[in-house]
């Protein structure tokens, strides 16, 4: 998997389309990535006590790994990813187009 928790993404298509967030959760399985602030839907509940009100909730929504692309600081954008292996048996991963490590 490319993208891990606390990667900074930049959103490919959708209506939150050219939006940045930071990865909250990664559903492997699934192959889909939970973003902060990003695919929020209102969720409405009902009162759980008499008395008490019913409220609107809103969650964030898992998006397809597909539709999102790593953030390049140094470039201002969504870049691809290429990867290095460091002396110690290290793996990093860098930007394609700057080569700065991400």
């Amino acid at each position: 998997m490319i993208i891990h928790k606390g990667d900074t993404v930049h959103i490919r298509n959708g209506k939150d389309r050219g939006k940045t967030g930071k990865v909250i959760k990664v559903y492997g399985k699934n192959s889909k990535v939970l973003i902060e602030g990003i695919n929020v839907y209102k969720k409405h509940s009902r009162p759980k006590r008499q008395g008490e009100k019913g409220e609107i909730i809103s969650l964030p929504k898992p998006l397809d790994i597909s539709r999102v692309m790593l953030y390049c600081s140094f470039c201002k954008k969504g870049v691809r990813v290429g990867h290095k292996l460091e002396e110690a048996g290290a793996k990093t991963r860098f930007c394609r187009k700057c080569k700065s490590p991400l």
